[in-house]
């Protein structure tokens, strides 16, 4: 179990210390996808969804997530974020949305860009229900990352 950074020798679960980790710049950049009807798509792309801004909601949402990771992920460190960026592109079938995350800290925004991506998914779900209950969330994974002790990393 030594391995699992989030486990101590027992077993049990603790928050890594990063104490003794150098401040760098880290970037993380994710992508995730919602699949939808057509009438859906269009009605998102159209701006013509009762609830409103669909698109730039989920925008703010994806942000909103990103700056409170570490109130829902456990043992996730609380970073200074210098910039979150979320991406959202409609199209025929649904909307795809990319999410950057961005710090100068002892440890990584992977968790940051992957939990903005999600917040923006789970948002677009809820102000599109009306038009499509089958709406299908997936494809969420991380692309990139920069920055940190095993340096850069890509899909």
């Amino acid at each position: 179990m030594t391995d699992l950074t989030h486990l101590d020798e027992t077993g049990a679960a603790r928050m890594v210390d990063v104490a003794g980790k150098a401040v760098t710049a880290r970037e993380a950049v994710a992508t995730g996808r919602i699949a939808m009807s057509a009438e859906a798509a269009a009605a998102i792309r159209a701006g013509a969804v009762k609830k409103g801004d669909v698109l730039g909601t989920a925008r703010i949402a994806g942000i909103m997530a990103a700056k409170r990771t570490a109130e829902l992920i456990p043992l996730c460190h609380p970073l200074p974020l210098t910039r979150v960026a979320v991406e959202l592109v409609p199209d025929e079938t649904g909307v795809t949305v990319t999410a950057t995350a961005a710090t100068e800290a002892q440890t990584g925004v992977e968790m940051e860009a992957l939990t903005a991506v999600s917040t923006a998914l789970l948002t677009l779900y809820d102000m599109a229900k009306a038009l499509d209950r089958t709406m299908v969330i997936g494809e969420i994974r991380l692309l990139a990352k920069k920055g940190g002790k095993s340096g850069d990393w890509a899909a």
